[in-house]
This record gives C-alpha cells, structure tokens and sequence, in this order.
C-alpha cells in the first residue's frame, strides 16, 4: 500500500491533521493501534482556544461544535474564600469554547468516514522505517497478517507513549520534563455545573477545579498526592472534599450526584526538541506535554496540526520545502510560551508539599496581584485565549 502522509494515532491531532490533508487533495492513512470504541472512550478536556476553533471550521467539522459549545467570555480565580472573574472579553475581546474533546474527535471521526480516506484501527506492532531518507515505511500487523505502507512523510500523532517519538535516535532528540508532586482526582457526572464559568480554586487543602462538558454534564477535579489511588474514594468522599475548597455561593450552587468516571491523572511538563526528523514530524503529545492547568493540551495539538498542514499542503502545491524547513522553530517557539503560561498557572493555583511559610505569602501576594491589577488579567487572558498562531 502507499499514500503521501501517514499518520500515526487516530486522536484529534492525527483526524484533524488528516482532514485538512484530505480537504486539500493530499492523500493520507491513519494507523491507530487501539479501537475506534477506546479512543472514543478516552476523558479530556474540552476548552478549545478560538485559533481551535477556527481551525475546525477549516477543516469542516464545526457543526455540531456550534450547537453545542458553551461560549465563555472569562473564567473564576478562587482564593480566601472569595471568587475573582476574570473577563477574557472584557479585557481583550475575544472568548473560550468549552466543547469536550471526545465529541472533537467523535466529529472528526465522522468526517473521516464520510469521506472514504484511509484509516485503520487495531494496527499492531507499528514500526517506522527509513524517514531519515526519501522513502520512508511503516511496517504493522492487521488482523495476523504484515502489512507495508510507503509513504513520503510520516506524521507522528500518537501520543506521549506512542512508537513515533521512540523511533528517533536518543542523539537525535533533547527533552525537557518537570515532573509534579501530586496528581488530579476527576470525576465526571451528570449534573448541571456549579458556574457557568470555570472556577479555579486555590485552597490550603489544595487545588480544585470546576469544569464542564455541557449544561448537564459536570467535570470537577481536586489536588491530591500521588499516593492516592481512584478506587479509595467514594463520590461522598470527593463531594464533601470539593466543598471544602470551594466559596460559600459555589457550595451553595452545587449539584452533587452519581459519577460517571472517576480517575486520577499524574501532572507533568515535557518538550521534545527538534520536532522533525527527516521525513519525520512530532505533533501534539507525542512531542510534548502541559499540565491541564492552562487548558492547553488539546490547543497545542491543534497549534501543532496548523504549522504542520500548512507546511505539507506548501510542499505539495509549490514544490518548496521553506514550511516543512521551518516547522520545528515555528511550533516550538508557540510550546514553550503555552509551557510557560501551564507552569505558572499551575504554581500559583497549587499546594506544593515542601514549600515554606515564605512561599505562600508569595503565592498569595501573586493572587491578589492578579485580582487588582489589570494588566496582570490581560496577561492571563490572553495566554488563556491563546495566543496567535504567528504565521
């Protein structure tokens, strides 16, 4: 089998890169090693930046997204028992959607399969072959049987523990990783959400969050040290610890119910430098990751699959190497800015286990900061937002 881009995991990073590729004529496959049902099955975020956004509408896949998005024009900081907003519209004019990223990668799905382009699930064993010369190969076993794709670039979308990043030669690659001394408790339920807005929460017990996936669908998450384990916590439990955390008015909003999914999720900060090896190119978690903090992970995804198509689609039409040439530096430059913004906000909004008494008068002189000067909010807002893509 051959085709021009193969693109490894069937996430948004890898659908998306493979819509915009198929919309501009540019033939591709996707090989994902898991199921259509477990990708389909896997909870993340869902607050996608408007750069995002419209590049779902490039890709025509946006329908749904603009039914059903919740538009929010600012977010909540929490800190001493009083809410602080902050007004992204306000402030710089422009707004946030939350739309969850399962429904991003359901509708991406969809479009795939309406327009007949390769993909194919349940791909084992992938291996990449000879992407540092002119013909590079993918090697995978589909239902007992080799298989062989040629192809002329390879697009490595599949994750933080995919084989993409594992191929290129340790010489080849620095990375850059920030571990962090505790985890997120998730829990997922079907009830209307606290606040029409976000709420982030800083509190001497630790972090909280308050988030959703719809108007009837909640997504709240606490701190909690790594040594916790998922199944030791009832919904009883997490609800009477999220009150704890949260102001008076958001205690009394809260609606409390059965979850639907309950995990806990280690935070880190990882970058892999250069992002092209070859005719090999990192895109979304494979090349890197944020903790959720600053709702980037989805959008650098996104941030990355812009650069990369607009890259290929130039090569393909111009015969010039110039986007592909540059695509690293131009990703990595927007990495580390979205990387700075996830550390700071994850600093600040945070309990860390060893810090002193000095460290949280200042991080409590950093909040109020924050909540009184407007300079420092249209620093944060349009970090949030996001930032421009800078073509």
């Amino acid at each position: 089998m051959r085709t021009q881009v193969a693109i490894i995991g069937a996430g948004p990073a890898g659908l998306l890169l493979g819509q915009l590729l198929h919309k501009a004529g540019i033939d591709n496959v996707i090989l994902e090693q898991r199921s259509r049902d477990y990708v389909l099955g896997r909870i993340r975020a869902g607050v996608l930046e408007q750069g995002t956004v419209d590049l779902l509408d490039e890709a025509g896949v946006s329908r749904r997204l603009h039914q059903e998005g919740l538009i929010h024009d600012g977010a909540a900081l929490c800190f001493g028992g009083a809410r602080h907003r902050i007004n992204f519209k306000e402030l710089i004019g422009k707004s946030v959607t939350v739309y969850g990223q399962t429904e991003v990668t359901r509708d991406l799905m969809d479009a795939r399969d309406e327009s007949g382009a390769g993909i194919v699930y349940e791909a084992e064993a992938v291996s990449l072959h000879d992407f540092d010369g002119k013909s590079p190969k993918v090697r995978y076993r589909k239902d007992g049987a080799w298989q062989e794709l040629d192809c002329e670039f390879i697009a490595g979308c599949d994750g933080f523990h995919g084989v993409s990043r594992q191929s290129v030669p340790q010489t080849a690659m620095r990375t850059f990783e920030r571990v962090y001394p505790f985890g997120w408790l998730g829990i997922l339920s079907d009830t209307p959400p606290v606040s029409h807005e976000l709420i982030y929460a800083n509190h001497e017990r630790g972090f909280a969050l308050c988030s959703m996936r719809s108007a009837t669908r909640s997504r709240y998450y606490l701190q909690c040290p790594l040594t916790e384990k998922a199944e030791e916590w009832s919904d009883a439990r997490f609800w009477e610890e999220l009150k704890r955390r949260l102001d008076e008015e958001a205690v009394a909003a809260l609606v409390t119910g059965p979850s639907i999914e309950m995990s806990i999720a280690p935070l880190r900060s990882f970058v892999a430098e250069p992002l092209r090896f070859g005719r090999l190119f990192l895109a979304g978690d494979a090349a890197h990751i944020v903790p959720p903090t600053g709702a980037k992970g989805l959008n650098l995804a996104a941030s990355d699959v812009h650069y990369l198509s607009r890259a290929l689609i130039e090569y393909y039409a111009e015969k010039t190497s110039a986007g592909i040439d540059a695509y690293s530096e131009k990703c990595l430059r927007r990495i580390w800015k979205a990387e700075r913004f996830s550390w700071w906000m994850t600093s600040m909004m945070h309990r860390f286990p060893n810090t002193d008494a000095f460290g949280h008068k200042i991080q409590e002189a950093e909040l109020d900061y924050l909540a009184n000067s407007r300079a420092a909010q249209i620093a944060l807002a349009e970090n949030y937002v996001g930032l421009p893509f800078g073509d």
